[in-house]
């Protein structure tokens, strides 16, 4: 009996588990203008960040080699949308102290990677790429913290979308925080959604508690999320990554770089977001 009891508390366990991993059913059509396709993270720039990631050059130069972009957005402290990837200015301005706790009018002033170029305003760097092509899929990153509450993230998610309204190309939405991701599933049911992810290895590598870093890594946000694809690291796939994908979930690798083997991650990955080498714009 005692047997049966572990047995049928095991099954139990796999079953919930199995449940809050488990992504959104599968929507063909939205999928097709994404699929099959290498985006330029953060545009397209080199080591030498010239011309700077994230920058307008980078953006436009990317759209009109053909490939899609991956980007990101956050607030400034007066809450206007920048495209700006690091948490902090530190980086890759002159700037220090966090982005969200930065007013736009001083951002603007800073220079990307001791260049020409400012960080960018969404709006800014969606008319750059639309005139670039206006065809160009976007895969849009917002960007999250824990200390953000829901009502921020709420208010970020809302800008966000309504400024991808004024865009002509296909766009979806991504994020490492399942609370973005499932904001995003009750604002816009009809754009195409994605769940970014990490190995445990490189959540605990950045002091992550044990514990949030296995649900982080295995996707047990998505319960609440549902994602139409998981966004994965250039590492193996871990059970619950196989899991989704076997489930139907479109698979996204990031970021390939030059030295990985690019070809096995074309043959393995719906999408591809890359960085420093020059793929194919579709593969697929």
């Amino acid at each position: 009996m005692k047997r049966w009891h572990t047995a049928a508390l095991l099954a139990a366990l796999a079953g919930a588990g199995a449940w809050a991993m488990w992504p959104g059913p599968r929507r063909t059509a939205l999928r097709k203008p994404f699929y099959g396709r290498n985006y330029a993270h953060r545009g397209l720039f080199g080591p030498d960040q010239c011309p700077p990631e994230n920058s307008l050059p980078a953006l436009a130069d990317a759209a009109r080699c053909g490939y899609g972009i991956e980007l990101d957005v956050q607030f400034t402290s007066d809450r206007r949308l920048v495209v700006f990837h690091d948490d902090t200015l530190d980086r890759m301005t002159e700037g220090h102290g966090l982005v969200c706790k930065t007013p736009w009018a001083q951002v603007k002033t800073l220079h990307l990677a001791g260049s020409g170029q400012h960080p960018p305003l969404f709006a800014e760097v969606l008319r750059a790429v639309a005139q670039a092509d206006p065809a160009t899929p976007l895969i849009v990153e917002i960007k999250s913290r824990r200390a953000f509450s829901n009502a921020y993230l709420a208010a970020l998610c809302s800008v966000t979308l309504a400024q991808l309204k004024t865009y002509p190309g296909p766009y979806c939405i991504e994020s490492f925080d399942p609370r973005v991701v499932q904001i995003i599933r009750r604002m816009a049911p009809g754009v195409l959604r994605g769940q970014l992810a990490d190995s445990y290895a490189a959540w605990r590598k950045e002091g992550v508690h044990p514990a949030p870093a296995w649900l982080l890594s295995h996707c047990c946000g998505n319960w609440a999320a549902r994602p139409d694809f998981i966004a994965w690291c250039a590492r193996p796939r871990n059970a619950a990554i196989r899991l989704c994908a076997a489930a139907g979930a479109m698979t996204v690798v990031w970021t390939a770089l030059p030295h990985h083997d690019t070809a096995r991650l074309e043959r393995q990955n719906d999408a591809v977001i890359f960085q420093w080498y020059t793929p194919r714009p579709r593969y697929k």
